[in-house]
């Protein structure tokens, strides 16, 4: 058991059986059977310190945790919510040292057998350097997946002095000699915010996006649905407008709606071509009333939400 869940029911002890919270059932109905979902925190932003952003996204893993354990069951969704509730193993973190491309090849490590077992992966970052390690566990697993990105900015810059950062994440991916990224896609970038280049190597390398004001949800739930591969989802908080997610680490003005963002964390949830979640780049260190991990915390809830409604393989 992980530290801050320790925390919460230390603090939180079940008083009353109808006010149970995700700490309270998080991972009780564990036993010999694989676990559904598993939780994994990367707790690094080393890359953002190579690409020159704003330092702290570290502690956002047991920030979102925090929140998360608090929240209640979705009543709507019955005891599908509370069984996958159950029936989840949150990991801990990754342990990181001084060696940003050791700690994205562990993580590649640890997650690679739960996606050979089909277990739904989140992980927790840390900068969008979290997603070069999270598609390190295809590569191990030898798995092919396509990747949907929401971000404000396509994350294809070259590396610096050899080094990937965070801003360099699918720059490696779409490189990678294993060429087990099929597909790349990213939707809610600003224009203000991404290089001609940038777009072009996508483009180069049978990429596409969206801008901010291209984007709705039924566009985005049919790239949900479109794949024919394993789909990995990175969700970067800068998506979202910074009215709504304060704490991050390279805000850009002018995202899309929390509302939407909410919406499409229940239909990346609910669709079966998801099997890996992260959610990157929360900035606790900068953030105003714990706003933007609390939102992050929603997210995942609502990612739970979605996953509670499809149908157990």
């Amino acid at each position: 058991m992980n530290q801050v869940l320790e925390e919460f029911r230390r603090k939180n002890p079940l008083a009353d059986p109808d006010d149970r919270r995700i700490g309270h059932l998080l991972g009780l109905a564990l036993g010999d059977l694989l676990p559904r979902v598993v939780i994994v925190g990367f707790p690094c932003d080393e890359g953002v310190r190579r690409n020159g952003g704003r330092i702290g996204a570290s502690e956002a893993p047991d920030a979102i945790r925090k929140h998360f354990y608090r929240l209640a069951l979705d009543q709507e969704a019955g005891g599908g919510f509370e069984s996958l509730v159950e029936n989840t193993l949150d990991l801990g973190n990754i342990r990181i040292g001084g060696d940003l491309e050791a700690a994205q090849a562990d993580l590649g490590r640890n997650i690679a057998g739960y996606l050979c077992e089909d277990v739904v992966l989140v992980v927790l970052g840390g900068g969008h350097e979290t997603s070069y390690g999270h598609f390190l566990g295809y590569v191990e697993a030898g798995i092919p997946v396509e990747i949907l990105n929401w971000d404000a900015h396509v994350d294809v810059r070259p590396l610096k002095e050899g080094l990937g950062h965070s801003g360099s994440p699918f720059r490696q991916v779409l490189l990678h000699p294993s060429g087990l990224c099929r597909s790349y896609r990213v939707v809610g970038l600003q224009r203000h915010s991404n290089a001609s280049t940038h777009l072009a190597f996508v483009r180069e390398h049978g990429g596409s996006f969206l801008f901010k004001e291209e984007c709705s949800e039924e566009q985005i739930s049919q790239l949900l649905d479109s794949g024919r591969e394993s789909l990995l989802i990175s969700l970067d908080m800068d998506v979202v407008d910074q009215s709504f997610a304060p704490g991050v680490s390279a805000p850009a003005v002018g995202g899309l709606a929390q509302d939407l963002i909410l919406d499409l964390a229940v239909s990346a949830g609910r669709s079966p071509n998801v099997r890996s979640f992260d959610l990157v780049e929360v900035n606790p260190s900068v953030d105003e009333s714990e706003r933007t991990s609390r939102l992050a915390a929603v997210m995942l809830w609502k990612f739970f939400s979605g996953l509670a409604q499809r149908p157990v393989r």
